[in-house]
């Protein structure tokens, strides 16, 4: 049984009879009154977002999944391959059921996937990912403001805001929990 003082980012616990991941939340203590967790979570079988108000010490139930590590394959008309590094078995998921792990996606990417019921249901993708930039507007020479941003699409199809030195063919390091560019990755 999980507490609502076990919460964290990622946590999957069972809420009326489904399960939820939860993706954001935080403790609240007010001056009067008892402590209470704002929480927001996704269903791990719809991908629906809820935001629910917990008191404190409310107990859960551990939803019954499996996490089973994959390498990301391909992604085609039937949707998002991944194989078992185990077995050699592979699954196929719909975007629909990708979330936002979508994009972070690389060929031969080592992710988490949670399977529900038998049923592949959470993809979970590293902390940080290494992205090529697919097109930026070029620099301008001289054009050096400290902090300036302009827009980059990854070649996922994210659009990051990146640094104006950012140009196309670079490989960026981007945090998948923010979806922010980290650094650039030097060249080999």
């Amino acid at each position: 049984m999980y507490e609502t003082s076990d919460f964290k980012k990622g946590l999957k616990m069972m809420v009326e009879g489904q399960p939820y991941v939860i993706v954001d939340f935080q403790h609240v203590k007010p001056g009067k009154g008892n402590q209470f967790s704002r929480t927001k979570m996704r269903a791990m079988l719809t991908g629906q977002n809820l935001e629910r108000t917990f008191k404190s010490g409310e107990k859960f139930e551990v939803p019954n999944v499996e996490n089973v590590e994959m390498t990301f394959l391909y992604k085609d008309d039937s949707g998002y391959n991944f194989m078992n590094q185990v077995n050699f078995e592979q699954i196929t998921m719909m975007e629909h059921e990708m979330g936002e792990s979508k994009n972070y996606l690389t060929e031969n990417l080592v992710v988490t996937i949670t399977i529900y019921n038998d049923k592949p249901v959470l993809v979970d993708v590293p902390n940080a990912v290494n992205l090529k930039v697919a097109s930026t507007e070029p620099g301008i020479k001289g054009d050096r403001v400290t902090g300036a941003q302009k827009p980059a699409t990854m070649e996922t199809g994210l659009v990051v805001s990146v640094p104006l030195h950012i140009a196309e063919g670079d490989t960026l390091r981007i945090d998948t929990e923010t979806g922010e560019y980290v650094s650039r990755e030097s060249m080999k």
